[in-house]
C-alpha cells in the first residue's frame, strides 16, 4: 500500500499514476483540492516565468510541459470526461513592456531564452495589440512565448478525484497527526482522532482505522509538509482574484511588471479572468486583505484597462510551499519508506506530471535537480 499524504494537484497526480500502474493506493487529506490548488491560476509557463538564476527550474518546467498533452488526454479519459473538460489551452503567454527599461529587460530575457533553445517572438506595441486588442495603449512592446500553456486547476483536481474514484482509490478525509516510524523506517501514518469521516472505504467496505500501514508514504502536504518530516518548506501566501464577463476579455495569458511587481491575467473559456498573484512571507496567514485586492486590480488595470468593468467574482488566498532554492523536493525523504513530493512553490500545477514521473522512476536525469538529498546534512 502507498499512502499519499496530501490531496492537492501533486498528491492526486501521484496517486493516479500509481493506481494506473496497478499499485494499491490511499490518499489522506481532510479537504482534497481545497488548498493551493484551489487558489492557483494554472499557468503552464516555464518559458515566460524563467529568470536568469533559475535555469534548473526551467529544465524541470519544460520537461513537465512536454508531458502535459498526454497527461491531460489520459486524465480526461480515465475520469470519463470529454475533450476540453480541463480548459487546457496552448495559445502561449504574452509578456508586455511599458517603457524603455522594461523593453531592455525583455530583450535580455529573449536573448537568454534563445541561448537555451527556447522559442520566443519579439513584438512591437502594435503587434501586441493586434494579438490582444484590449491591452493598454501605453504598451511599447512584448515577447510572445508560443509554447506556454495554461489549464484550470480546479477542473484538473476534480478530474483527478473522479479518475481515482473510478480506479477504486480511497480518499481518507482526515488529518495526519504523525508518521508511523519503526525499526524499518516509516511504516504508515497515524490519523488525528475525530478527523476521519468514518464513511465506508471503497477498498475494504468499512471505516478507516486511526492508523494506516503502508509500504511507502508519499509526503505531498504542500506548505504543511514540514510538520511531518524534516523538509525545508515554508508557506508563501498568494492572493488571487477571479473576474467574470459574458465573453473572454483576452485570448491568451498576459503578463507584465507594474510598479515593480509582476502581474498576470489568465483567461478561461467561460469568460472568467484570473488575476494574480501577491507573494507574501506571512506564515500560515490565509486572510484576504483590502491591500492585496487593491494592488492586483491596480496593476491589472495598467495592463488591460477593461478589467474594471468586470464582475469581481471571487478573492482567495493560498499558501504555496516554498523552498530555499525555489526548486521542488521530489524523491526519497531521507527515511526508509518515505518519499517526498512537495516544495513546488508557484509551479505545482505545471510540475505535477513530472513529479509523478520522477517518483515512478521515469526521469532519472532530472530527478537529481529536485532531490531532497540536496539539503541533507
Amino acid at each position: 500500500m502507498h499512502v499519499i499524504v496530501g490531496g492537492g494537484v501533486v498528491g492526486l497526480s501521484v496517486a493516479w499514476r500509481l493506481a494506473r500502474s496497478g499499485l494499491p493506493v490511499a490518499v489522506v487529506d481532510p479537504a482534497p483540492a481545497s488548498g493551493a490548488t484551489h487558489a492557483a491560476a494554472g499557468m503552464l509557463a516555464p518559458v515566460s516565468e524563467v529568470t536568469f538564476t533559475e535555469e534548473p527550474l526551467l529544465r524541470l518546467g519544460a520537461a513537465s510541459l512536454a508531458r502535459w498533452p498526454a497527461f491531460a488526454a489520459e486524465l480526461t479519459a480515465d475520469a470519463g470526461l470529454g475533450p476540453g473538460a480541463l480548459d487546457y489551452r496552448t495559445d502561449g503567454t504574452l509578456d508586455v513592456a511599458f517603457g524603455a527599461d522594461d523593453l531592455a529587460v525583455l530583450e535580455e530575457t529573449a536573448g537568454f531564452m534563445e541561448k537555451l533553445g527556447l522559442r520566443v517572438e519579439r513584438l512591437s506595441g502594435r503587434e501586441c495589440r493586434r494579438l490582444e486588442p484590449m491591452l493598454a495603449p501605453s504598451v511599447r512592446g512584448g515577447l510572445l512565448a508560443p509554447d506556454d500553456a495554461w489549464v484550470d486547476p480546479r477542473r484538473v483536481a476534480s478530474a483527478l478525484l473522479a479518475a481515482l474514484e473510478r480506479l477504486g482509490v480511497p480518499i481518507v478525509r482526515a488529518r495526519v497527526r504523525e508518521l508511523l516510524r519503526g525499526d524499518e523506517g516509516v511504516q504508515g501514518v497515524r490519523l488525528r482522532p475525530g478527523d476521519a469521516d468514518g464513511g465506508p472505504s471503497p477498498a475494504d467496505g468499512g471505516p478507516f482505522p486511526e492508523e494506516l500501514l503502508a509500504e511507502r508514504v508519499v509526503l505531498a502536504a504542500g506548505a504543511w509538509s514540514g510538520a511531518l518530516a524534516q523538509v525545508p518548506v515554508r508557506p508563501v501566501k498568494g492572493q488571487i482574484l477571479r473576474l467574470r464577463s459574458p465573453q473572454p476579455l483576452l485570448g491568451r495569458c498576459v503578463r507584465g511588471t507594474v510598479h515593480g511587481q509582476p502581474v498576470y491575467l489568465v483567461p478561461r473559456g467561460d469568460g472568467e479572468l484570473v488575476v494574480g498573484a501577491t507573494q507574501e512571507e506571512l506564515g500560515f496567514d490565509t486572510r484576504v486583505t483590502a491591500g492585496g485586492v487593491y494592488e492586483l486590480l491596480r496593476d491589472a488595470r495598467e495592463l488591460v484597462p477593461g478589467v474594471t468593468e468586470l464582475e469581481l467574482a471571487e478573492v482567495v488566498a493560498g499558501l504555496r510551499p516554498g523552498t530555499p532554492d525555489n526548486l521542488p523536493l521530489v524523491g526519497p525523504g531521507g527515511e526508509r519508506g518515505l518519499l517526498v513530493a512537495t516544495g513546488h512553490h508557484r509551479g505545482g500545477v505545471l510540475l505535477a506530471p513530472l513529479t509523478a514521473a520522477v517518483l515512478m522512476g521515469e526521469e532519472g536525469e532530472l530527478a537529481s535537480l529536485c532531490s531532497p538529498g540536496r539539503f541533507a546534512p
